[in-house]
């Protein structure tokens, strides 16, 4: 069967939306390295999670946005790259080494820009 986890297992189906939305990979409980996450099912091994590193992480949720929204993350108006901004440093994005340069070059945008977003976040009321 190779790595590819039991893929008509009802769990499998179940948390494969989960693990594709984190960029994490599924491969068989005996393929599991490391910090991989064995899920059980009734008591059996039946997938292992590979994480993503936290650098992929941030890159699958700028692909993911981009697709969300349909266009590219520079083409958003204003206020929606500030929408992604927020949610994004809901996500962590910020905490990853040179995170907001990555995120500043999926928004065509610079540094400045993007803390400007996070501060006037920080400093708007609810």
């Amino acid at each position: 069967m190779g790595d590819e986890p039991h893929a008509a297992h009802p769990f499998v189906v179940a948390v494969k939306p989960l693990v594709d939305a984190m960029g994490g990979a599924m491969v068989e409980p005996g393929q599991a390295q490391g910090d991989d996450v064995v899920l059980a099912w009734e008591g059996e091994d039946v997938v292992a999670v590979r994480l993503p590193h936290l650098s992929d992480s941030l890159d699958h949720l700028l692909a993911e946005l981009e697709r969300r929204h349909g266009v590219p993350l520079a083409e958003l108006d204003r206020r929606t790259k500030q929408s992604v901004v927020r949610i994004l440093e809901t996500r962590g994005a910020f905490s990853v080494r040179h995170g907001v340069e990555t995120v500043a070059g999926a928004l065509g945008v610079s540094r400045f820009t993007v803390y400007n977003y996070l501060n006037r976040d920080n400093t708007s009321p609810d």
